[in-house]
């Protein structure tokens, strides 16, 4: 049983990692929305083509502006932060129960 037990703490942790990333290319994209970037910079197409997915919807179903402040990265970095304290921590709490 101890080898689920560890597949599932490896499984949290690798969610974990990515949940952590991808909070920070939001963050990223917040940061750089602020100093208005190149739009051709290819570092800058990434971090939108990895970020517009998720925010385009939420802009659409949920219209969190603010003047001309959007909050629909707020919203998104604490989703992944509710995910990484239910989801995450639920796993390692069910892989330690399994050891």
């Amino acid at each position: 049983m101890f080898v689920a037990g560890n597949l599932i703490y490896a499984l949290a942790k690798i969610v974990d990692i990515v949940l952590s990333a991808y909070m920070w290319v939001f963050i990223i994209r917040a940061v750089l929305s602020w100093v208005s970037p190149d739009p051709y910079n290819p570092i800058v197409r990434v971090i939108h083509g990895l970020t517009e997915p998720v925010l385009s919807p939420l802009r659409r179903k949920l219209p969190l502006y603010a003047g001309s402040i959007d909050f629909s990265i707020v919203v998104v970095v604490l989703i992944i932060v509710f995910l990484q304290y239910f989801v995450v921590r639920s796993l390692f709490e069910l892989a330690v129960r399994m050891s």
